[in-house]
């Protein structure tokens, strides 16, 4: 786990994106080392909980109960909703592809870009081409 950042959405946990990132941001929270990430209730982690039919709470004190991803994996898979490979395929598809989808959506990602360029101190016109939120997420942690 970075200090800095949890992994990225694209990174595998029992074949899931997103779940070590998941887990990643209850520990770095509960370690005070992040506070501005959407957390449980909003956007991926929220779609992603709805689909593994788990509740952000009792999630977040099974993370913090126990030690390991492995643990945590098999507490989702014993617990969560029984998942097919053809439903774990479509979450990571369609967690790939997701991009804003009206017009309050746009105006939130390029805001989210207009932040992630005064962190860099460049204008927005000179960051990489992105046009989905997990590749905004990539670029405002470093790695795109």
């Amino acid at each position: 786990m970075a200090d800095t950042y949890p992994r990225s959405p694209k990174a595998m946990l029992g074949g899931i994106m997103h779940l070590g990132r998941m887990i990643d941001k209850v520990r770095l929270r509960h370690a005070g080392r992040i506070q501005d990430y959407n957390y449980l209730t909003a956007g991926f982690d929220k779609y992603l909980l709805d689909l593994l039919g788990l509740s952000g709470e009792a999630f977040e004190r099974h993370v913090l109960a126990v030690g390991t991803d492995e643990a945590v994996l098999a507490w989702v898979r014993r617990e969560g909703k029984a998942l097919t490979e053809a439903d774990i395929r479509l979450w990571n598809q369609g967690l790939l592809k997701a991009a804003p989808k009206d017009e309050p959506a746009q105006q939130r990602f390029h805001a989210r870009l207009v932040e992630i360029a005064a962190k860099r101190g460049v204008p927005v016109e000179s960051l990489p081409p992105v046009t989905t939120w997990v590749e905004a997420i990539e670029l405002d942690e470093g790695r795109l």
